[in-house]
């Protein structure tokens, strides 16, 4: 009888940056004898790779920690990401960590080495050529920030700006794609500031140029930016099909007073500019973003013109946030600070208007046909459904034989859930 392979369980809380170290992780641990699962379950290991953007995101992480110790009491739990970078290492100690380490790669090489027991000198922690993906892959660009916005921790967990360069991006995206991934999403900390640091210093649109240039991938997505980021180069890069029509494109406020407060490095004029740029060079184009409410001396007036922009923007979604005072930042000591009912009742308005846009994007495309990426298998109102997502990021659900990683066009009917429900029309991409 063989000996039975040691599990890995790779838990992950947070943004597609985290999605994309996760999978990293997973690579240095399938490479070193674990079969690695992505949910809690009995396992010989542990990775809770954690978040701290909110106070919300800490209890998150801490009750992660807490939980996976409890259930496997003798098992390796390790703990990476941005809590125990904003908490201080011995407080994830104290939760049952047996190891903690930073967010940089020279950390994630450290969890594998202690994870697998090998020897940190023969320890090669290189992609694997044998993955086992989603059909989505999460490939990192960029880490740290040098914007110091007053509301943000992330400078603090992730460090400084170091981009990747278009080589090792570029191959890491063809190991994807061989290893059957039919999307890649391109992720990091501040993903409009790839290529500053370089020498000599590029811009986004040589990554995205020298991605397509250099590989195969099927469908490219490239994660948050900001308005300044929205320039002629890149946008004439949305002419090649592979590159999803699909921004997001990171708002936080309305009021050009809040936003000045929260340090962010453009206007709402100059946003909806961006948002107009982006309309005329992409057509059917879906752009998403966040907004924080209730930042600290935010009006009723001032809050009212964040539902207005959003309004005029047109979204496709709005991922909504109450602003959570974290300590160390410059928002934590402004003065001002509105009281969590104000914060949690115009989080709801923003909630409420969210699901209005939401509908009416999706609404426009009844009846049009659109690719979708079939991503898995679910049970909706008794059905078994698969589900996926179209060019323009929109959740589609059909019933059907096995779609599996599979790209089709399909005919888009009635809004169901947060999504459409379809019909295949034609064969695969």
């Amino acid at each position: 009888m063989s000996e039975r392979r040691r599990v890995a369980a790779v838990l992950t809380l947070g943004c597609k940056l985290n999605l994309a170290d996760s999978e990293e992780i997973a690579r240095g641990l399938r490479g070193a004898g674990y079969d690695v699962v992505d949910r809690v379950c009995e396992a010989d290991a542990f990775v809770v790779n954690t978040c701290s953007v909110t106070h919300v995101a800490d209890q998150k992480s801490r009750r992660l920690i807490r939980s996976v110790r409890r259930m496997s009491p003798h098992a390796r739990v390790t703990v990476t990401g941005c809590y125990p970078q904003s908490a201080g290492f011995d407080a994830a100690t104290a939760l049952g960590a047996d190891l903690v380490v930073g967010t940089r790669d020279r950390d994630k090489a450290e969890l594998v080495t202690f994870l697998s027991g090998a020897e940190a000198a023969t320890m090669a922690f290189e992609p694997a050529a044998e993955l086992a993906l989603h059909t989505r892959a999460f490939v990192k660009a960029q880490e740290g920030c040098n914007d110091v916005c007053a509301f943000c921790i992330v400078p603090q967990t992730r460090g400084r700006e170091e981009s990747r360069s278009i080589e090792a991006v570029a191959g890491e995206v063809t190991r994807a794609v061989e290893a059957g991934a039919r999307e890649v999403v391109i992720t990091g900390t501040q993903l409009g500031a790839w290529g500053r640091d370089l020498e000599p210093a590029l811009q986004p649109h040589h990554l995205i140029g020298g991605i397509l240039e250099r590989t195969d991938v099927l469908r490219l997505r490239f994660s948050s930016l900001q308005p300044q980021d929205i320039t002629p180069e890149l946008l004439a890069l949305w002419a090649d099909p592979r590159v999803m029509p699909h921004f997001h494109l990171a708002l936080q406020s309305g009021s050009e007073r809040v936003l000045g407060a929260m340090r962010r490095r453009y206007t709402a004029r100059e946003y909806l500019l961006a948002a107009e740029r982006i309309r005329a060079a992409v057509p059917d184009v879906a752009i998403t973003t966040d907004v924080i409410a209730g930042f600290p001396g935010e009006t009723e007036a001032e809050f009212e013109e964040t539902l207005r922009l959003c309004n005029e923007a047109g979204f496709a979604r709005l991922h909504c946030f109450p602003y959570s005072q974290r300590s160390k930042t410059l928002a934590a000591r402004m003065p001002g600070q509105l009281g969590p009912e104000v914060r949690q009742e115009r989080m709801q308005r923003l909630l409420a208007l969210g699901q209005d846009l939401s509908l009416q994007f999706r609404q426009r495309f009844a009846g049009t046909v659109r690719p979708v990426l079939w991503e898995h298998e679910r049970a909706l109102d008794g059905d078994r459904l698969w589900q996926g997502h179209t060019d323009n990021y929109i959740p589609v659900y059909a019933a059907g034989e096995n779609l599996q990683n599979r790209v089709t066009p399909v005919r888009l009917g009635d809004v169901y859930h947060d999504g459409m429900l379809a019909v295949p029309v034609g064969g695969d991409s």
